[in-house]
């Protein structure tokens, strides 16, 4: 058991004033704040040691792509509740694919925000006003609901859109280069994409910005 109480929450976010702004509303809710990172490689390094049972995490972090983070907390079986100020619902999209239980958006008011740790903390999904006004504004096509991409397929469209060729993506992967090709001739029937030029040109516009 947790030595002190409440629930403990992770905090990921490069600006030190939202991340105390933040500590003080978690804590009038009874949370604990069990670490902060501004970055990739400070969570990496406190994560585990946290005890967290959620992390709140922003999708730009010093620059670095907080959605990598996503697949990292994933895999230690901590969940994300996405706390960003991108609203579009291509972002959002990213977001729960990659494993994110939740998306807040900033402007949303602080209700919001608890509402959404309750929410996820209980096994549920959870997506402020402004996110889900976003997404139903912008359904996704039949096409690409139907196509899901497996963790793999996601993995590897991340690897290409830093310009990985097969070879790097093979070893990154654990896999063979010609299991790479496969996961691109299925990526390309689910997304519904005409070749390796068109795939290339999608991994690339679904990276966020610095």
């Amino acid at each position: 058991m947790h030595a002190q109480r409440g629930p403990r929450i992770f905090l990921a976010d490069d600006h030190p004033a939202v991340r105390e702004g933040l500590t003080l509303r978690l804590l009038q809710e009874g949370f604990v704040v069990c670490g902060e990172a501004e970055n990739r490689a400070t969570l990496l390094e406190t994560i585990d040691a946290s005890q967290a049972d959620i992390a709140l995490v922003d999708l730009t972090l010093c620059g670095e792509n907080g959605l990598d983070l996503i697949d990292e907390l994933r895999l230690r079986a901590i969940p994300v509740l996405v706390y960003s100020m991108h609203e579009d619902a291509e972002t959002v999209r990213m977001a729960l694919d990659r494993g994110a239980r939740g998306y807040v958006a900033k402007r949303e008011t602080s209700v919001e925000l608890v509402a959404g740790v309750r929410r996820v903390l209980a096994g549920q999904r959870y997506l402020s006003p402004r996110v889900a006004a976003a997404l139903a504004a912008c359904p996704q096509p039949p096409a690409a609901q139907a196509g899901a991409l497996s963790d793999r397929e996601r993995q590897t469209l991340g690897l290409l859109s830093r310009g990985e060729g097969n070879a790097e993506i093979a070893a990154a992967l654990g896999v063979s280069v010609r299991t790479v090709e496969s996961y691109y001739s299925r990526i390309l029937t689910k997304l519904d994409l005409d070749g390796m030029k068109a795939l290339r040109k999608y991994a690339i516009g679904r990276r966020m910005p610095d």
